[in-house]
């Protein structure tokens, strides 16, 4: 869907659900916080973006935290649209960024501001060296304990959200949040300063536990903020309308 006259260029995510509840898409260049607690499908749907990305031509990056890249791939729900020919060619990039720290010399608990520096350039010359469009961090929280304070996670994002946008990369940071949080990060700052915040959850109806996504916020576009049931399958993300009894719509 090619943006109306005056609107901003679109990063269209490739869910269709998604594209329609964001008018299109993401708007190009924005830091989208995808937040939610444990199983509800984060790693999902960030990497279902990036693969729509890869396949439209827009070189994708991957940026494992925690879990080791090769793991993660071994568990990827078996998508119908996804060619590992895609990671051959140099389109879809995975880099475990515990390795990065490593190459960088931070061996610390705690990262000093030169240190953040360092990691932003370090991912910044990455990504404009790769040509990087769409780019994921999974998880920001699990870097943000090595910031420890406010000040240095407020400086990590913001800076780290300047250097890909100069890039006209889009980025998608996925945030960790205990089950019935009432807000919408572990350290309150990354919700504040993003673009973008795309809340999943899980919701028990009748016996079942069913994924739920919400468009909290989103500059550059209007959204709605209407609750879905998130269905994970192996034609990707389905996204329906949560109705007020809490079913889904057929």
């Amino acid at each position: 869907m090619p943006p109306r006259t005056g609107e901003r260029e679109r990063c269209v995510t490739g869910i269709d659900g998604l594209d329609t509840i964001l008018y299109g898409g993401i708007p190009r260049d924005n830091t989208v916080l995808l937040t939610g607690s444990c199983g509800t499908g984060k790693t999902s749907l960030a990497l279902e973006f990036l693969i729509h990305g890869a396949v439209a031509g827009e070189n994708s990056l991957f940026i494992s935290v925690t879990e080791n890249s090769e793991k993660l791939l071994a568990n990827i729900i078996p998508y119908k649209f996804f060619d590992r020919d895609l990671i051959k060619s140099g389109k879809l990039v995975f880099i475990d960024l515990p390795a990065m720290y490593e190459r960088l010399g931070m061996t610390k608990a705690e990262m000093t501001m030169e240190e953040i520096d360092l990691l932003v350039a370090a991912i910044g010359n990455l990504a404009k060296e790769l040509g990087i469009r769409r780019l994921v961090m999974d998880s920001i929280t699990s870097v943000c304990y090595k910031l420890k304070t406010p000040e240095k996670i407020r400086d990590f994002i913001l800076k780290l959200s300047k250097t890909l946008s100069d890039l006209n990369c889009t980025s998608v940071l996925v945030s960790e949040i205990a089950a019935q949080s009432s807000a919408y990060s572990t350290f309150g700052v990354e919700e504040a300063i993003s673009d973008g915040i795309v809340l999943m959850a899980n919701l028990e109806r009748r016996g079942d536990l069913l994924r739920t996504l919400q468009v909290i916020k989103m500059r550059g576009t209007m959204h709605s903020r209407a609750k879905y049931v998130l269905d994970l399958t192996p034609m990707g993300v389905l996204l329906v309308p949560l109705l007020k009894g809490g079913s889904s719509a057929t």
